[in-house]
């Protein structure tokens, strides 16, 4: 099958492909690709991305299903507002583009780069799929606070400190300003520009414990009801910054637990592409200019730099990350395990140590875990229970709404001390509860059967006796797990 008859082949037709940057705001890209008179945005749900982990559970969890699937959905409706369309396909990406291509004559192909291993695997397939059809694959970078061409020293050069790569960057680096964007984009001439696949049909191994809808459905529960989506996104920002006027004291506030408005929340759009980093910049200096410029300002866009960090450490050591001792080059502390049973009760919230067990049920039933908790979660993974930490980092990837390969794995790699961290540290778990659920609301707002346990007793519940069991209506080893390991011992192995 040729170009559809009676197709203006004189008219230019691009095609944009939109990966992790789901937006219209500040995308060079799409700008870009714009310079046509019809344009093809397209969408693609490529089912090598739902499939198994190498550690036997399924890639992309419930969570991220959803918030995925409200996100492309967004997207279309933004794209309709601007005269042009989403195109949604199910299959091997460089198959349906090159069906597009083959149908409707595109002279151009464009998307924004990653750097990651599977994603720039899809990139080197596309231009071997597009070069003997004389069709150019225009690469662009959207996904960063710093553009790539703007960093003070090459990519292959960047610090593996976290501490030397933020100083020359706000030394020599410069953020550059939001693109602007057009009211109006060129006409998609799809007819039939597909729909959304069902959740079911994104589900790998549906009968994994991972799908028992009543043990997720308690969104009530969620510090933030987080929607999918460029709009959710804008909003998200205007009122944490504007409406609420919370910038100013983030940094005093951002390793809370509970609610809201304890932290920006902005990281699953961020994750996404729903929401550029650009635009939280400009929104941040703006609020500077007019309310409060103080350590808080300056905090966040210091957040946006650790994740700029991630991005370029990867697109430095490829795919080191991703193995196993990661890019340490001196011998790990820990023989790790892979214990089934134990991997199961982490994942479940059911290790017996209230504070590690809390933020994992958060995980499992909305798709969010604080900062705090999540490095004190892998730390206990991978230092006290000295289970593998990939296994750990995948079990996030498949739950986490702002799943990012590299701030995930970068993060993960980092806590267990085989990545940018150049001392290996472990945190001690008994003492984050005591610093930051200091009454234990966190714990009890996250296991319930630990309601009526005073401050005192809330982290350790093992240590009542059987007349403070009995009178706080907790029973240790039957509605609540006696602790899988003794972690004043194990800190004492790790410092053997």
């Amino acid at each position: 099958m040729g170009v559809v008859p009676g197709m203006d082949t004189t008219q230019k037709t691009n095609l944009i492909l939109f990966r992790n940057d789901l937006r219209v705001h500040d995308h060079e890209a799409l700008r870009e690709a714009s310079k046509s008179e019809r344009l093809i945005p397209l969408y693609v749900f490529d089912p090598q991305k739902y499939t198994i982990t190498d550690f036997g559970f399924p890639r992309v969890g419930p969570h991220r299903i959803r918030f995925l699937l409200e996100t492309v959905e967004n997207l279309r409706k933004n794209l309709q507002l601007r005269n042009s369309d989403l195109v949604i396909r199910v299959g091997r990406t460089e198959a349906v583009i090159r069906e597009l291509v083959r149908d409707f004559g595109v002279n151009e192909v464009f998307l924004n780069s990653e750097v990651t291993s599977e994603e720039v695997r899809e990139e080197h397939a596309l231009v071997s799929a597009l070069e003997p059809m004389n069709v150019r694959l225009q690469t662009y970078w959207g996904s960063t606070l710093y553009h790539r061409d703007d960093l003070p020293v090459e990519p292959h050069e960047v610090p593996d400190v976290f501490s030397g790569f933020r100083k020359r960057l706000e030394k020599k680096g410069r953020i550059r300003e939001p693109v602007h964007m057009a009211d109006k984009l060129p006409l998609c001439p799809v007819t039939e520009t597909g729909n959304l696949p069902r959740t079911e049909a994104l589900r790998a191994m549906p009968d994994h414990f991972l799908w028992d809808e009543t043990r997720y459905e308690s969104s009530g529960m969620a510090v933030l009801d987080f929607r999918g989506g460029e709009d959710a996104a804008l909003q998200r920002v205007q009122e944490y910054i504007w409406d609420a006027d919370l910038l100013k004291r983030y940094k005093e506030t951002r390793n809370g637990l509970l609610g809201a408005d304890y932290s920006s929340k902005f990281s699953p759009w961020l994750a996404t592409g729903a929401l550029s980093p650009r635009h939280i910049h400009s929104q941040v200096r703006a609020y500077e200019e007019e309310r409060v410029k103080n350590k808080s300002t300056y905090w966040l866009i210091f957040e946006l730099i650790w994740r700029d960090f991630f991005k370029f450490i990867f697109s430095r050591h490829g795919n080191a990350l991703f193995k196993r001792d990661g890019i340490r080059e001196t011998p790990h502390p820990v023989d790790w395990q892979r214990n089934e049973g134990l991997i199961e009760t982490w994942q479940k919230g059911l290790t017996g140590i209230p504070f590690v067990d809390a933020n994992m049920r958060e995980l499992f039933q909305t798709g969010y875990m604080s900062n705090r908790g999540r490095q004190n979660a892998a730390s206990f993974f991978s230092w006290n229970l000295r289970q593998e930490w990939r296994i750990g980092a995948a079990w996030f990837e498949t739950l986490l709404l702002d799943y990012d390969p590299c701030s995930n794995w970068g993060n993960w790699a980092y806590n267990s001390g085989v990545g940018n961290d150049p001392r290996q540290r472990y945190f001690n778990i008994l003492t984050q509860a005591e610093r930051y659920d200091a009454n234990g609301d966190f714990v009890r707002n996250w296991i319930p059967v630990l309601s009526n346990v005073p401050a005192m007793h809330v982290q350790e519940p093992h240590l009542l006796t059987k007349q403070q069991q009995q009178q706080y209506g907790v029973q240790i080893g039957q509605n609540y797990p006696k602790p899988v390991l003794d972690l004043e011992a194990s800190y004492k192995n790790l410092k053997a």
